[in-house]
């Protein structure tokens, strides 16, 4: 049960991209601490084991199948959460799909427009909804809420070969901030955290050359992990981070301050 400074009884939070990986580990972080939670995703598979696992942790959690390319599922699965559960107290953007890893003259059309649809314009419909929903909520006498969009260290970083992602993350971590300056009225905050390196279940328990590659290069010495996600995620549901917004929020092991020349 949530229980302290993040205690989540009695809020709604909606995560895309919920069932696996970053968003997975987000949802764990709000259940852990008593929240109630919806799973957006398109993969219904996935989508039934994360509410089982969710659900093990005492949440009450429904799994939808939702595509957030498409602004009329949004706006419906936004519909439906507020028949199921009557609020919505945080959104967690998290939806996304890897870049291509080319160079910028080579991306194609469909490589920098598929890219965009989920992580830029599935991001945007996702956080505009949220927001829709809390400045009703707020008029009506109930101020407050959070807003969160999952970045990545591109924003800051010129990577080779991520030029769509990049600009994805960079595009919505603006946006962050220009909802954080209209929405703080409202009492609703909105913020972009910054994963550096996460290990996921994809690639296993056992440490890859990638994931070696990674820790060689954090001044904590190891890649992340979705548990890493659980703790920042329960904090920026929770009124402990009542009075922060319009911040990037960096979880990296610190790579992000380690140069390239450090030794």
């Amino acid at each position: 049960m949530g229980k302290g400074l993040f205690d989540l009884s009695g809020k709604v939070t909606v995560v895309t991209g919920g069932n696996s990986g970053i968003g997975l580990g987000f949802a764990r972080g709000i259940a852990k601490q008593g929240g109630d939670l919806e799973i957006w995703a398109r993969n219904t598979e996935k989508n039934a084991a994360a509410k089982a696992e969710l659900e093990a942790l005492g949440a009450k959690v429904i799994a939808r199948q939702v595509d957030v390319t498409s602004e009329a599922a949004v706006v419906g699965a936004f519909e439906a959460t507020l028949r199921d559960f009557g609020r919505v107290d945080c959104v967690f953007a998290n939806s996304g799909i890897p870049p291509a890893m080319v160079p910028t003259w080579q991306i194609t059309t469909e490589q920098w427009e598929g890219l965009l649809a989920v992580s830029l314009h599935g991001a945007f419909y996702t956080l505009r909804e949220g927001a829709r929903h809390m400045v009703a909520r707020a008029e009506a006498g109930e101020p407050g809420g959070s807003l969160v969009f999952c970045g990545s260290l591109s924003i800051f970083d010129g990577v080779p070969g991520v030029g769509n992602y990049a600009t994805a993350k960079g595009g919505m971590a603006a946006f962050i901030r220009t909802m954080a300056s209209e929405l703080g009225k409202h009492r609703i905050r909105a913020n972009t955290l910054a994963p550096g390196y996460i290990k996921t279940d994809m690639t296993g328990e056992e440490l890859t050359p990638i994931d070696q590659y990674f820790a060689s290069k954090t001044p904590i010495p190891r890649p992340g992990t979705p548990a890493d996600m659980e703790g920042v995620a329960a904090y920026l549901a929770s009124d402990a981070s009542s009075f922060h917004t319009g911040d990037t929020l960096v979880v990296d092991g610190g790579a992000l301050v380690y140069p390239a020349y450090a030794f």
